[in-house]
């Protein structure tokens, strides 16, 4: 294989700004940070972070706090407003 073609490849936490969970995981992004970036200590390791708006421990939908949209509601109003014409 040729040499530097791949990216590099190793751990980074991703933190939720709403909620401060951090997920550890594995990422190509590592290769991308500046030199002097924030990092935090997980199990002894320091690693990387980077901030991200929504995550697991954040979104509607994984935490029950989403709502259903009620779409067949809005079909009905939008013919009873317009009905045929």
């Amino acid at each position: 294989m040729k040499t530097n073609t791949h990216p590099t490849y190793g751990p980074v936490a991703f933190r939720d700004r709403s909620t401060g969970t951090i997920t550890v995981t594995r990422s190509t992004l590592v290769g991308r940070l500046e030199e002097g970036s924030a990092t935090v200590e997980v199990d002894g390791a320091t690693l990387p972070v980077l901030d991200v708006d929504v995550t697991s421990a954040s979104h509607p939908f994984w935490t029950g706090r989403g709502r259903v949209v009620d779409s067949e509601g809005q079909v009905e109003a939008f013919r009873r407003r317009y009905g045929k014409r």
